[in-house]
């Protein structure tokens, strides 16, 4: 494994278990997945680019834009949250109250 794989896989996992670990807050779980996909986004374009191959080159751009639909949904998500709760603890939320 080379030093630039091991550091975006480290990444991938320090964000894995800051969500595993830490989920407090909502938004400090948001926080985590963003690391997540920020790391793969990185080792995909790194893996595009080290091969060479044009047919690879277009998934580190979808997997940008699923990125970003997952952000503004966490988001708007947060805000619902916020407004309904008061709060965005995860401890609070619960799916058998209205």
């Amino acid at each position: 494994m080379t030093p630039t794989q091991f550091t975006f896989s480290s990444a991938f996992v320090l964000g894995l278990a800051g969500l595993v670990f830490h989920r407090t807050h909502l938004l400090s779980a948001l926080l985590c997945l963003e690391g997540m996909m920020l790391s793969l986004f990185i080792a995909l374009s790194l893996w595009a680019l080290q091969l060479d191959a044009t047919g690879y080159s277009a998934s580190p751009m979808l997997l940008l834009a699923f990125s970003a639909c997952e952000a503004s949904a966490g988001l708007a998500l947060l805000v619902a949250t916020a407004r309904t709760h008061g709060t965005d603890r995860l401890q609070n939320l619960s799916l058998l109250q209205c």
